[in-house]
């Protein structure tokens, strides 16, 4: 009999995601997939899977799971901490690592420290895909579980737990640069002033805020009055920042639609999306205009970033044990000192009977 891993409580808006339906959207099913698709791709790493593997996205704490008779192997990504309730009383876990729950043993997610998102990755996990991918699209009932977000009872198959658990030596660091956009596809329908607006005032990440898209508070963004509002509805993508008649930004994420009727002043480059997409309410971003030269070069500097953590995780080292390589590495004995030496070295400094001349 194969393992199994239950939710017991599925927290807010926790789903199955991977990396994406790609190759769709020009019949009008959107990409979905990861908010922060590097983060799957190292919790997948973490609990043994390929980087592709279906996972589960939560936004906020509150997710709560549990191993039925059989060990279950897990990994944690993100900036939260977990609690293991054990038989010997309660763990605490920080996450960019993985960790084993023993039959029975239930694991809870706290709340965020920091943005919106995370991800479980359970070793061996299984999702039927649906039109190339596991990931779940809410609004159209596709992908997941039922093509909905988790609920209590859930139960996945899961794989073993052979090999040592493994950690992240340290998490990713928060990136307090400007968010990167590339002008247009419409900005000729906005004022000169709202274009220098966009890329200089402050905005701040709106509660209206959800897979599909964020609104933004700040200034708002004025129409030319010659143009208008609205357009010929065309394609969008994960990135477009459309702006409606009220002029308050709004950036498509994952679960975006297709396509629009409002004019796109902008759009996220790919490199920094997955930083937007996982910033909270009430966080506060600027925006800063770059070439598509640069946007692809970003994207390429973003990949190495994500290879380099992925190629950083090692088997994990208790807090409690003795890590022998990391003291070694550290070279703590280096300054050691001979005691008789020194006091050799003294008695040379001051040879008997100095005083008494």
């Amino acid at each position: 009999m194969r393992a199994v891993l239950e939710v017991v409580s599925p927290g807010a808006m926790a789903s199955i995601q991977d990396l994406g339906r790609h190759g769709l959207r020009r019949v009008g099913v959107p990409t979905a997939g990861a908010l922060e698709p590097g983060w799957l791709r190292l919790a997948n790493a973490l609990a043994g899977n390929e980087q592709d593997a279906p996972a589960i996205e939560f936004l906020g704490g509150g997710l709560s799971l549990r191993a039925l008779e059989h060990p279950v192997r897990i990994a944690l990504a993100g900036y939260f901490r977990a609690e293991v309730v054990a038989a010997g009383g309660r763990r605490r876990l920080d996450s960019w690592r993985s960790v084993t729950l023993a039959p029975g043993e239930p694991l809870r997610c706290a709340q965020l420290t920091a943005g919106r998102v995370a991800y479980l990755a359970l070793a061996g996990m299984r999702v039927p895909p649906q039109l190339g991918s596991a990931s779940t699209y809410a609004r159209a009932g596709l992908g997941g579980v039922d093509g909905g977000l988790l609920l209590a009872g859930v139960r996945f198959l899961a794989g073993g737990c052979s090999g040592d658990e493994k950690g992240l030596p340290a998490p990713p660091l928060a990136d307090p640069a400007p968010i990167r956009v590339v002008l247009g596809p419409q900005d000729d329908y906005f004022e000169p002033a709202s274009i220098a607006c966009l890329l200089s005032a402050a905005y701040q990440v709106s509660p209206a805020a959800d897979r599909m898209g964020m609104r933004l508070d700040g200034p708002l963004l004025r129409h030319r009055r010659e143009k208008g509002v609205e357009i010929t509805s065309d394609a969008t993508v994960p990135g477009s920042i459309q702006v409606p008649a009220q002029g308050q930004p709004i950036v498509l994420l994952a679960d975006g639609q297709t396509a629009g009727g409002y004019a796109k002043i902008a759009t996220v480059i790919s490199a920094d999306l997955p930083r937007l997409g996982v910033m909270a309410p009430g966080q506060v971003l600027h925006f800063r205009s770059v070439s598509v030269a640069v946007a692809e070069q970003a994207a390429r500097q973003r990949e190495a970033a994500v290879q380099a953590l992925l190629a950083a995780i090692a088997p994990l080292v208790e807090r409690s044990g003795i890590d022998l390589q990391a003291i070694y590495a550290a070279n703590l004995v280096s300054g050691v000192v001979d005691a008789q030496a020194m006091d050799d070295a003294f008695a040379l400094a001051d040879p008997p009977g100095k005083e008494e001349q």
